[in-house]
């Protein structure tokens, strides 16, 4: 991996840190509902100000499209972020211009502030230079610490990083090296879960990963495309038949590189799509026109097991089945419970990422059992994908 400056590389004492974070958080009649995005970010804004910094918070909310929409202002996000760093956090109602300036001014060393929502102004998006060149006045140092909008080409997290001398955040760093682990320089054997609805969302992803694993697991509806285009009955299952020859093409290539491809061998069935609705487990290859699949079986997590046993590393991104919904989520939640005793038990590293991944980690009450769980979503998909980030390829421009 490309070499690029952390917080232990940089001198902050009394200097103007501007640190871009995401806290893009779930809000409801202008409350946050959930922290977990804070907490992430706070150790990175903590240690800079304990460090004598006068720290700088810059993020998004939501999507204004360039415009000021007040319903999406990051104000009630400051008394959250206050509370997670242990001291206070003072809101500037602008991100360049008079406002912003006046509030990085009352600054003292170890300090925080909290600047109002960067996409107020087009030129965030846009990536725009004068944009990024104003709010660079602001600060003597970027750090960046926003790994989820790191596959964004904006201007807090591209441009500042070719403005000021820059490094990445704690947040951002574990990130960095945890994907390492999992792909750049993995322990081998690795295996790759893919679950989700899609084969036509995730063609990359699976082109990318083939050439990386030993195996990979394919869950989901995605499976029903394969198990398609094996020319199995997959009854009234959600499946993609317009990316038969795709799933053929994906099967073919994997046998070249010599990646196991593992699919269902059972799977559990039902007429309907609703919480509790009469279900049965059959072979995967004896599924009944009018049944649909929902969830892999028992003897499918078996070989999930087997295929475990000699695993060393494991990538896993979207779940095995309908798990949203009961009793659809019995594979899922029993492999992800096997991945996580194997991690405890010091045998594997394992790597997780994906809105619906964290949500079925959590049912399983195993979320703090992987090696690492991401929640950057579209920059973690992108990063499987084999993509350059421009935010960490900024970072990595060591001036």
């Amino acid at each position: 991996m490309p070499r690029y400056r952390t917080l232990d590389d940089i001198d902050v004492k009394g200097k103007r840190v501007l640190v871009r974070a995401d806290l893009n958080v779930p809000m409801k009649d202008g409350r946050v509902t959930d922290a977990t995005r804070i907490e992430r970010q706070a150790p990175t804004i903590k240690e800079l100000a304990s460090k004598g910094a006068r720290v700088i918070v810059l993020s998004h909310f939501d999507r204004p499209k360039g415009k000021v929409v007040p319903s999406m202002s990051l104000r009630p996000v400051a008394e959250p972020l206050s509370k997670q760093i242990g001291r206070p956090v003072a809101f500037a109602e602008d991100c360049v211009g008079e406002k912003a300036l006046a509030a990085v001014a009352r600054l003292k060393d170890g300090d925080v502030a909290l600047l109002e929502n960067t996409r107020f102004h087009a030129g965030e998006e846009k990536n725009d230079p004068a944009f990024a060149r104003e709010m660079a006045k602001l600060g003597d140092i970027f750090v960046n610490d926003a790994f989820s909008a790191a596959h964004r080409a904006h201007a807090t997290t591209e441009g500042l990083a070719r403005l000021l001398p820059c490094a990445a955040g704690r947040s951002m760093q574990a990130e960095l090296e945890h994907l390492e682990k999992a792909l750049g320089k993995p322990e081998r054997p690795v295996m790759a879960v893919v679950g989700g609805a899609k084969i036509s969302t995730k063609i990359a992803l699976l082109e990318n990963l083939m050439g990386r694993v030993n195996s990979l697991v394919i869950g989901g509806a995605m499976a029903n495309t394969f198990l398609a285009a094996k020319g199995m009955q997959i009854g009234k299952s959600l499946s993609e038949q317009e990316q038969l020859e795709t799933a053929r093409h994906i099967l073919k290539t994997a046998e070249k590189v010599g990646a196991r491809i593992v699919l269902p061998v059972d799977v559990v069935v039902a007429k309907e799509f609703k919480a509790n609705a009469a279900h049965r487990t059959v072979a995967a290859d004896r599924v009944a026109t009018d049944e649909m699949i929902l969830d892999v079986g028992p003897a499918s997590v078996e070989a999930f097991a087997h295929e475990l046993q000699n695993t060393r590393t494991i990538v896993w991104n979207g779940p095995l089945g309908a798990f949203e919904t009961p009793p659809f989520q019995a594979g899922t939640v029993a492999a992800a419970k096997l991945v996580a005793a194997r991690t405890r038990e010091g045998k594997l590293t394992s790597v997780a990422g994906g809105g619906d991944t964290v949500a079925a980690l959590a049912m399983a009450k195993v979320e703090n059992d992987f090696t690492y769980v991401s929640t950057a979503g579209g920059a973690f998909l992108e990063w499987l994908e084999g993509k350059t980030l421009p935010g960490v390829a900024a970072l990595e421009q060591i001036r």
